[in-house]
């Protein structure tokens, strides 16, 4: 039975892999996958497990009750991964993003290169690295027209909103996932990878900035007139302000992390609310709700939150959640262990993988397969790994993916012009990491 269940599991995940070949979403095959393995357990009275992280203790136990707990672990990241989202969308709502561009004054080839680098790492850090990717290359459309220079950006905005996104408990959903999981606290995981985050955002853009498509300056790109709203600024500074507060407020309340998510989201939703001069409230109540809908800032931000996402995350992780529940994980790992004694190689094989397959079963995983305590390094190693390897490949991680749509980015130009560039950044911040745990915080 079990070799049934790594059969559905491969066969799902080869299909989450193979979604552009395919030309089908990658959230169908992973709910699907979800649902067929959880069905194959209840129907094969399978023995299911509450797998005690410290000891590694197996305790049988039934079936809903797995499901249960899973769920709810599941349900934290999501329903933190919606208010997000939410108060990204409503930044945008005002056109708050346009503020950033204001930020961008030169036309040299060098220094632009450094102010979307720079951009791209610390926006990432706070907001996501998808969401920072999606921001930075919409405002590089209107500043630079030439599409074939734009690439050149587009891919080290790439590079760099994966570094950025690697040493903050938001900067990334796998980051996130480790932080919920309680694998890693805000003040270690800063600690142990902002230096190697920035060391594989600087030095391939130190590299880049060397080659010839990157000297001289670009030629004025055509101004648009574009709506602003006079709160741009300020819900922008809001918005952002209050996705960095809920890292401080799970620090001192001690709550899971979505909770201080929906009090930043309540607060933003307010000022969006007021800033908008509409009615306030944030579900229908009435018929005449759905004119206040249209006009409401919050109404609109919903409409936009892309809940495929959201879907294909409950679906990947509860698979995972079910080789769990199994122990298969578990005995993975030791076999894993067993042949390849070294952690480090372990952790930078995984890393590499995340350039070919998605990041987010391969954290769910290896967060089933470890038994090392909250703020162990292997953990900060899983997170930079699994963050930074993506950029190694356009279609390797979120921001990959997305920048290849937005800039029709072919994968092989990026293969041959930028993943060289990511290896170096991906290696030489490993190996930064590696140093500063074995003889700074030794």
């Amino acid at each position: 039975m079990e070799s049934i269940i790594l059969i559905i599991f491969f066969l799902g995940y080869l299909s989450i892999t193979l979604e552009h070949n395919l030309k089908i979403d990658k959230l169908i095959p992973a709910l699907a996958m979800m649902a067929i393995l959880w069905a194959v357990i209840a129907l094969g009275h399978l023995p299911v497990f509450d797998v005690d992280t410290v000891s590694k203790s197996l305790n049988a136990t039934h079936i809903d009750e797995i499901l249960l707990h899973h769920l709810g672990k599941t349900a934290e990241i999501l329903v933190f991964l919606l208010g997000a989202m939410t108060i990204v969308e409503i930044i945008d709502y005002f056109n708050g993003f346009a503020t950033i561009k204001g930020f961008i004054r030169t036309r040299n080839k060098v220094k632009l290169l450094w102010i979307f680098s720079i951009l791209a790492f610390v926006l990432s850090a706070i907001i996501d690295n998808l969401t920072a990717t999606i921001v930075l290359i919409t405002i590089l459309q209107k500043v630079m027209h030439n599409r074939d220079t734009r690439l050149w950006y587009a891919g080290m905005i790439i590079i760099a909103a994966n570094a950025g996104g690697a040493w903050s408990p938001i900067g990334d959903v796998t980051t996130t996932m480790l932080w919920i999981g309680k694998k890693v606290t805000t003040i270690e995981l800063v600690k142990y990878l902002l230096i190697p985050s920035i060391v594989c955002m600087v030095i391939p853009t130190i590299i880049a900035s060397r080659f010839k498509v990157f000297k001289g300056s670009i030629e004025a790109a055509k101004t648009n007139d574009v709506k602003t709203s006079k709160y741009g600024s300020t819900m922008l500074y809001l918005g952002l302000g209050s996705i960095l507060f809920v890292p401080f407020f799970k620090t001192i309340t001690h709550l899971p992390p979505y909770v201080g998510m929906m009090l930043s989201l309540a607060v933003v939703a307010a000022f969006a609310e007021v800033y908008s001069s509409a009615k306030f409230s944030l579900s229908n109540i009435d018929g005449d709700s759905d004119a206040h809908g249209s006009h409401s800032p919050v109404h609109a931000a919903l409409t936009k939150i892309e809940l495929p996402s959201i879907l294909f995350f409950l679906g990947i992780l509860m698979a995972v959640a079910a080789l769990e529940s199994l122990g298969l994980l578990f005995n993975f790992a030791q076999d894993l262990t067993t042949t390849i004694p070294n952690m480090d190689i372990v952790v930078a094989l995984l890393g590499s993988g995340s350039a070919v397959i998605d990041n987010v079963p391969l954290v769910a995983a290896s967060m089933g397969m470890f038994s090392q305590g909250v703020d162990d390094p292997i953990w900060h190693a899983i997170a930079f790994a699994a963050g930074t390897g993506g950029s190694m490949l356009v279609f390797g991680s979120a921001a990959g993916v997305v920048a290849m749509g937005m800039e029709k980015i072919n994968f092989f130009w990026y293969f041959k012009k930028i993943s060289l560039l990511a290896f170096i950044g991906f290696v030489t911040g490993f190996v930064t990491f590696m140093l500063m745990r074995d003889y700074l915080f030794a």
